[in-house]
This record gives C-alpha cells, sequence and structure tokens, in this order.
C-alpha cells in the first residue's frame, strides 16, 4: 500500500507527538535510549516548526497490541484527528522490526488521521523513496532476526558448558560468580523447602503429589500460585520433573541432552531418578483432604472386626464438636459405632512409650552400628571400583553407537541411535555420581549414631511434637503394618519393624547371662574348643 502518496506536508505550528522504544526495561535502567530519542525529535519538531504536545514510550517489544505506548498513541490521534496531527519517530526501526508489522503501523497511523516523520527517511511519494522505505523495513526486520538467532546460539552454546541460561526456577538466583559469570545459587528459604519436598516425595514420605502440594503450601515463605493461598497441581508436576534441581542441565528443544551443570543441586540424581521412577510407576489415587492433623491414625488404625481402615469425624454436640474415630464398613459389627480421640490416640501413645528400648544397651547398639559401619565402608569400596568399571563399559557403548549414527543414512535409525546414546549419557551420569558420593560418607559414625539412637530411644517424644507429615513417618518407620483396634479390647498386639524387634528383646529391667548350655554343644567340631557367644535373657518387666 502506497501511504506516502496520501500524506500531506504538515504546516508549521501543526501538533505534534513523539514516539519512543527500546526493547527491554533493562535498557531504561542502564542507558538512556528512551531520552535520547526523545531529544532528537524534539529537535526535529523545532527545525520543521511542529509543536510537541505528547511523548508516547515503550519498554517491551512484541505485537503491536501488547505495547502500551502504541495503543496510548493511536487513540490520542484519533481524539485530534481534525488536527492533522504529526507522528514523530527517531528511526524507522522504532516503530517495528518486521516488514507486515510496519505496513500495518503505517495503514493504523493513517487511518487515525496521523503523519508519520522519521529522522531517518523521507517518507516520499515517488517509486524511489517507496522502495527504500520497502528496503529499511527489510533490513530492520534482518537484524532483528539475526540478533534473535545469535542471541540463542549464544544461549544454547553456555547450555552446552553446562550453565542454565533461562529465568531462574524457584529455588535459585543468579549470582555473578568469578569465572562463571552469573550463576544459579540457591535462594533461600525457597530452597530448602523445595529440598524438603523432593527428598520427602523420594523417600515416600509423601505418597502423592497432592501431598507435596500441601506441604508445600503449609509453608508461609513459600509463594503461592493462586490468590486463595493454593497451588497449582501443574506446578507441582514440574518441580518434580526438573533436572536443575538435582545439578544438571537438559534443554530437548535445543538439542541439549541431559548433562552435569555448574550449579548446586538441591537433591542428588540419584533422588530425582527415584521421584521419576515414583511418577512413572506408582499412579496413585490423590490423598484426601480430611487426612489432616486432626486425626494422625486415620487410614493407620484397623477395624478389629472388619479389617478395614478407620475413619474420622467431628460430631456435633449441643454447642461443641467432638471427634471420633469409627469403622465406615457397612455390615461390620462396629459399623459407624464412634471411639472417642483421646480414648485410641492415648492408647496408641502409652504404646510408643511402651516400645522404647532400654538404655542400658546403648554400647551394645553402638558396637552394633559400629560393626555395620565398616562393614559398608568395606562395601563402599567394592561398589567403587565396580562403578568405575560400568562407566568405562558405557563410554565404549556410547562411543559404538556414535561409529554407526556416522555411517546410518535412515533418519529412524538415526533417531533410535540418538534415543539409546541420550539414555546411555544419563546412566553415566548417574554412575559417576553414586562413585562421588560412595567416596566420603555424608556424615560420621558419631553423628549416623546419634541420629538413629534419637528416634530409636523415643519415637513417643518426636511423635507429640512433630507435624502430620513427621507423624505418619514414625508410623512408617516404627511399625511394618497397620494397627487392629479393638473397641473392647483396646490396641491390638503390634507388629514392629526391625530395628524395634530386635532391640525389644532386650528390653527388661532386670538381665544375666545366659548359660553356654543349652545354646550349642560344649565340643565344636573344631578341635573341641568352645565357643563362646553372648546374650541376653528378657526376664519381663
Amino acid at each position: 500500500m502506497n501511504f506516502a502518496q496520501r500524506q500531506v506536508e504538515p504546516e508549521r505550528g501543526s501538533p505534534a507527538v513523539l514516539y519512543c522504544r527500546v526493547s527491554s526495561k533493562a535498557q531504561t535502567k542502564r542507558g538512556d535510549g528512551l531520552g535520547s530519542q526523545e531529544s532528537r525529535c524534539r529537535e526535529y519538531a523545532d527545525y520543521k516548526g511542529y509543536v510537541v504536545q505528547e511523548v508516547f514510550t515503550d519498554d517491551v517489544t512484541g505485537k503491536l497490541v501488547e505495547r502500551p505506548g502504541i495503543t496510548e498513541l493511536l487513540s490520542w490521534l484519533r481524539k485530534h484527528r481534525k488536527q492533522t496531527p504529526v507522528l514523530i519517530i527517531d528511526d524507522i526501526s522504532r516503530i517495528a522490526r518486521d516488514v507486515r508489522t510496519h505496513f500495518k503501523l503505517r495503514e493504523l497511523v493513517e487511518e487515525a488521521g496521523g503523519t508519520i516523520k522519521s529522522l531517518s527517511i523521507e517518507f516520499g511519494e515517488d517509486s524511489d523513496s517507496i522502495l527504500i522505505e520497502n528496503m529499511l523495513a527489510s533490513v530492520s526486520q534482518h537484524q532483528r532476526e539475526k540478533n534473535s538467532e545469535q542471541t540463542k546460539n549464544r544461549m544454547r552454546a553456555r547450555t552446552l558448558n553446562g550453565y542454565w541460561v533461562f529465568q531462574a526456577p524457584i529455588g535459585y538466583k543468579y549470582e555473578r560468580v568469578s569465572g562463571h559469570g552469573n550463576l544459579l545459587v540457591r535462594n533461600e528459604p525457597y530452597a530448602s523447602i523445595l529440598q524438603e519436598a523432593l527428598e520427602g516425595y523420594a523417600s515416600g514420605r509423601f505418597e502423592t503429589q497432592v501431598e507435596v502440594k500441601r506441604f508445600l503450601e503449609r509453608q508461609p515463605a513459600y509463594p503461592k500460585d493462586l490468590p486463595n493461598g493454593e497451588i497449582r497441581n501443574q506446578r507441582i508436576l514440574d518441580i518434580l520433573t526438573r533436572p536443575i534441581y538435582a545439578g544438571y542441565i537438559e534443554v530437548p528443544n535445543w538439542g541439549v541432552s541431559l548433562r552435569k551443570g555448574h550449579h548446586e543441586g538441591l537433591i542428588s540424581l540419584q533422588t530425582f531418578e527415584h521421584i521419576q521412577n515414583r511418577l512413572r510407576g506408582n499412579a496413585k489415587a490423590p490423598a484426601r483432604k480430611d487426612i489432616n492433623a486432626d486425626f494422625p491414625l486415620r487410614g493407620f488404625i484397623l477395624c478389629n472386626d472388619c479389617g478395614k481402615p478407620l475413619t474420622a469425624c467431628w460430631s456435633k454436640g449441643k454447642k461443641l464438636k467432638y471427634p471420633y474415630y469409627l469403622c465406615p464398613t457397612k455390615g461390620c459389627k462396629s459399623y459407624r459405632k464412634s471411639i472417642k480421640r483421646d480414648e485410641l490416640e492415648g492408647a496408641f501413645e502409652g504404646l510408643l512409650e511402651r516400645i522404647e528400648p532400654s538404655r542400658s544397651f546403648y554400647e551394645l547398639v553402638k558396637a552394633m552400628f559400629k560393626d555395620a559401619w565398616e562393614m559398608r565402608q568395606g562395601k563402599a569400596a567394592e561398589d567403587a571400583h565396580t562403578l568405575r568399571t560400568e562407566i568405562k563399559r558405557v563410554e565404549k557403548d556410547i562411543d559404538r553407537l556414535l561409529d554407526r549414527i556416522v555411517d546410518a543414512t535412515n533418519d529412524s535409525v538415526v533417531g533410535a541411535y540418538e534415543k539409546r546414546i541420550a539414555k546411555l549419557e544419563r546412566e553415566k551420569a548417574l554412575f559417576a555420581e553414586k562413585l562421588t558420593n560412595g567416596v566420603k560418607p555424608r556424615m560420621t559414625l558419631e553423628e549416623s549414631f546419634e541420629h538413629a539412637m534419637r528416634f530409636l530411644s523415643n519415637p513417643w517424644s518426636i511423635w507429640k511434637n512433630a507435624d502430620l507429615a513427621l507423624k505418619k513417618t514414625v508410623l512408617r518407620l516404627a511399625f511394618s503394618e497397620p494397627l487392629p483396634y479393638c473397641r473392647n479390647q483396646g490396641l491390638r498386639t503390634p507388629n514392629l519393624t526391625f530395628p524395634f524387634k530386635v532391640l525389644g528383646e532386650f528390653c527388661s529391667e532386670k538381665c544375666e547371662m545366659a548359660h553356654l548350655r543349652g545354646f550349642e554343644p560344649l565340643a565344636s567340631a573344631f578341635g573341641g574348643q568352645r565357643s563362646i557367644q553372648l546374650s541376653y535373657r528378657c526376664l519381663g518387666r
């Protein structure tokens, strides 16, 4: 469309508006692009004798409808159509760096009654002027596309080197680090909150994504998506599936396969793989919202008559509400028969108190831990040798597949080889991480022993002071299966997990040495030598 042929040269004294634009807010803060453009345009207006009435600016790029300055500009032009206002721009690239957008804006300005003037080009009526305008618009578009291409190539090259180049994910922030430039670092307290959530889901502390969601929603410092304080389910899935939290970089759209990043991971790659395995293989129904801290034993205590889990509710009285557990199974003798919460939970807490191991066996347990620790250290050395062997094997497989890709001519075959290589690279990264983490324990023997004994010595104390998630952890660690409850007789005999079952054998107020006779023959098959074995007999309380 030949816009120039419709233009009439504005007279001196005509009203004028200026339009100035930079591509980002950062340019506004770091430079004076808008100010310099405005100064040049005002100088041009004075030279032509136009009267500047308004200045419109934008510090964003994108479509015309996304630029507030353009929207306000067109609105102003329509209101002052009768005055035939003049729109002054510094350069043709300031209104658009796309040929179609350029002429679209020219059309909108003409329809609004305005006339465009530029410091860099004279919009003439002859064919040469029109050709120059088209060429300059095309050059601006080429520069934009070239800049975008170069920027993308530089960003891709940096990701290939193990650096994240996009917006910092929650839990991280960018800091200038010597030798690295902008590098992701932990952003507290978000990093610690996310770390607990990710490790909790990997270990089974949080059985479903919904439990992870509710854990994050209970953290006051953690940012929420929605005004009601909730977080979108999709955001939870994104957090669980992003390898960046394991310290790795992956950008499939750019052909950047999984690789070790230079930033610190919140979790290990092995933990991340546990999460992916759970997401792929453990599709469980969402946890119900009414399973909350009011009834921590809901779903764990079974009805002794039908063997089904008890439910719980608040029963409304005349003035107050009262908490009860009850059996929801129709046909059961105990169907809908209430059990006071204080009665059931009191009996359970009493049970927790009774399963405490005796402190007199502290040194014995420590000796057991020391033996197990030394065995594990020896096993770690063997595992390290095996991992080095596996890494070499994977590297040979990768080299072999790369040689096959060079000779392959079928695109589907090449794609299959590339998928196999990506899988092998992931295996190699896992082996390398296991090798690194297996060289040195995270804690000393004393620290590990103290952590274990803190729970084994007093699970009741942890239960009393824990939140709902930690109480569920206590249930999983202390009991091997749900606990039946009889309305007339109370809690039935529990099946404890191995540590409590073993240490429970030693719980007594009085112990004595057991005689050797009765445990094994006095003379063994090896030269008649006696084998000495220490044991304790539990005499009861």
